[in-house]
C-alpha cells in the first residue's frame, strides 16, 4: 500500500516553469508505474505522463511532449514533474498516481493509489 502526497503547485504565467513532486510512503516504491494526471474545471481527469519503476520509460500525452518531464528518485519514494512552457490550458489540479504489476500506463482505472492533488493555475 502507498500514500502519496503532492507539493509544488501553484501559480505562474505563460511561458514560466513549476515543478511538481510526489512523496510515497510505503514499501517496495520501485516496483511501482508512477503517473501524473490532471484535471481541469468541468472536465475529465485526464492522463499527463508516467514512468516505469526504474525510471528508464517514460510516456507522455501528445500536448506535454516537449514541455513536461517526468523523473523519479526512488532512494526519496519520490516522482517528479518538471512543467515548462507552461500554457494557460495547462491549468488544473494535477494527481500522482501509482499503478502497480500490469499496467495500462494511459489510463485512470489502471491506478490503485493517489494523491490529493496539487492545484496549478497558469495566467496569459
Amino acid at each position: 500500500q502507498l500514500q502519496l502526497v503532492e507539493s509544488g503547485g501553484g501559480d505562474a504565467q505563460a511561458g514560466g516553469s513549476l515543478r511538481l513532486s510526489c512523496a510515497a510512503s510505503g514499501r517496495s516504491f520501485e516496483g511501482y508505474i508512477m503517473g501524473w494526471f490532471r484535471q481541469a474545471p468541468g472536465k475529465v481527469r485526464e492522463f499527463v505522463a508516467a514512468i516505469s519503476g526504474s525510471g528508464s520509460h517514460t510516456y507522455y500525452v501528445d500536448s506535454v511532449k516537449g514541455r513536461f518531464t517526468i523523473s523519479r528518485d526512488n532512494a526519496k519514494n519520490t516522482v517528479y514533474l518538471q512543467m515548462n512552457s507552461l500554457k494557460p490550458e495547462d491549468t488544473a489540479v494535477y494527481h500522482c498516481a501509482a499503478c502497480g504489476g500490469a499496467c495500462r500506463v494511459y489510463e485512470r482505472s489502471a491506478y490503485r493509489y493517489w494523491g490529493q492533488g496539487t492545484q496549478v493555475a497558469v495566467s496569459s
